[in-house]
């Protein structure tokens, strides 16, 4: 009786793809859609202070959806579409070793406003696809920011200087760190967190965004 009543909730509450509309699959986001997403060529992005910087993918069109709905909406069944996105390019890269994964952390002011850290959510969902551990406590955001989207490079470097706190006692032994973020434009938020990793000797990073704006 208990299983009649839950299907008949999930007929009756059918979920929607947020992207096109379609509940024939009762998902957030449909197959279709998920497979029109577009992958960027498999190479490094950019590179600073000899960390590669990885991006999956060109903010735009349903990623851009994807991220903003994630981000701003509450969409947060999003976090797992945008964790698989970056798997299954991540897995293309071929980069070996065992990774701690590090979201971009927010300031905590903002994080109880929002009420969730989105990346934190993608982390957790990357973590099942990968095997890889999360780490939310290395490093910390101790000084609340402007949005940087309106900012040029140099607005954005000084903006996030001294934004950021490594705690060295946090470090998972043996492994090296991801710091994965949702959209890289100039870098700087990835090049502050380097600087601030290699500061107290943690050199062995790769950074991963989910988009860039730039092809």
């Amino acid at each position: 009786m208990k299983d009649f009543f839950i299907g008949l909730l999930d007929w009756i509450y059918k979920k929607k793809c947020y992207f096109c509309g379609s509940s024939k699959e009762s998902v957030k986001m449909c197959s279709k859609c998920f497979e029109e997403l577009e992958f960027l060529p498999v190479q490094v992005n950019r590179k600073y202070n000899g960390v590669s910087i990885y991006c999956a993918g060109v903010y735009s069109k349903n990623l851009q959806k994807m991220i903003r709905g994630l981000k701003y909406h509450k969409q947060k069944e999003l976090a797992y579409y945008q964790a698989k996105f970056m798997w299954e390019y991540w897995t293309r890269l071929n980069i070996d070793g065992d990774f701690q994964i590090v979201p971009v952390p927010i300031y905590p002011k903002r994080k109880k406003q929002r009420k969730y850290n989105h990346m934190e959510l993608v982390a957790d969902e990357l973590a099942k696809f990968s095997g890889y551990e999360v780490n939310f406590n290395l490093i910390k955001r101790i000084k609340d920011t402007r949005p940087q989207y309106k900012l040029n490079k140099s607005q954005r470097m000084l903006n996030l200087d001294k934004a950021f706190e490594v705690h060295k006692e946090n470090l998972i032994p043996d492994k090296k760190i991801l710091i994965i973020d949702d959209i890289c434009t100039t870098g700087a938020t990835f090049e502050e967190m380097i600087k601030e990793f290699n500061k107290v000797g943690i050199c062995d990073i790769t950074c991963f965004a989910t988009t860039t704006p730039w092809m």
